[in-house]
């Protein structure tokens, strides 16, 4: 499911942001991009995100910007005067005019030392809150989206269900259709004096059977009302939800494979049409 979270606060010298940004997955995928000085933390980021936000492509950024009223940064001054005692000797030699060489020493080696930086846990603890804080913030922002997605999953059952309807309307129109064309058939390929009627009443009840969809009208409209009980279960049911999809699609293709009736085909296929926009949104439910 969709989302986007950020907490903003300082520490120190420092100002700290977090942002988390959340896009549809069937698995969970973590990126986690943070300074190097809190490298050694991104297992425990890790599961911190994992365990807040579950499933979806997660992608974890923390922004560091310091105000420059500390510098983790030396000069070694002793070394940048030997360095320009060895240089200023050396213009001297070649006869090189009086110059400013200060430009040149700082690109030297190891004049300019950045000081290694502990991580402070206090810090690191002030991270986590911030952390948490943007958390809730893309959980806020997928419960929006949710809602809207608990709206929409009810309109297309309830429409799969109003065509669920047509298809129960026209079931015995259907079996009459069928009978009238197999006799029809029958009479026209055979003379009625070779014709056994009680053979041709068994053969007809038969063929009807074969194509009663009454088991496939039962199931259909108990995994409905299974995908509305699941959705509203307080728990993330996305996975549940993508199988009970496929049961409904399985029991609606079987119904328009034994249709033979123009009117109940036209309801499959609005059926199915409700079912093609259940699966896509079905991928944004955790």
């Amino acid at each position: 499911m969709t989302g986007f979270g950020k907490a903003i606060g300082q520490y120190g010298n420092k100002k700290l942001i977090v942002e988390i940004k959340s896009l549809n997955s069937k698995q969970t995928d973590l990126t986690v991009r943070m300074p190097t000085l809190y490298k050694e933390k991104e297992m425990v980021m890790r599961t911190l995100l994992y365990d807040k936000l579950g499933r979806g492509k997660i992608e974890f950024n923390l922004y560091v910007e310091n105000n420059g009223a500390e510098s983790n940064y030396t000069i070694n001054k002793d070394l940048a005067l030997n360095y320009f005692t060895n240089i200023k000797a050396l213009a001297d030699e070649i006869g090189e005019s009086e110059r400013s060489y200060l430009s040149t020493l700082i690109k030297l080696p190891e004049v300019v030392r950045a000081e290694r930086e502990d991580l402070d846990e206090e810090e690191w603890s002030y991270i986590e809150k911030l952390t948490h804080e943007a958390c809730d913030h893309l959980t806020d922002f997928r419960r929006q989206e949710g809602e809207k997605l608990y709206k929409d999953f009810t309109a297309r059952i309830d429409g799969i269900l109003e065509h669920f309807e047509t298809v129960k309307a026209h079931e015995s129109e259907r079996v009459d259709s069928v009978r009238q064309r197999i006799s029809k058939a029958l009479e026209d390929n055979v003379s009625s004096d070779k014709i056994d009627k009680n053979r041709q009443e068994q053969e007809l009840i038969y063929y009807i059977e074969k194509l009663d969809i009454t088991e496939e009208k039962v199931r259909l409209k108990a995994h409905c009302e299974y995908f509305m009980e699941t959705l509203n279960t307080g728990d993330s049911q996305g996975k549940k939800l993508g199988f009970i999809t496929q049961e409904i699609g399985r029991e609606i293709n079987t119904i328009g494979s034994k249709a033979y009736h123009a009117p109940i085909q036209k309801a499959v296929v609005q059926m199915k049409d409700e079912l093609e926009k259940i699966k896509e949104q079905v991928l944004n439910v955790l």
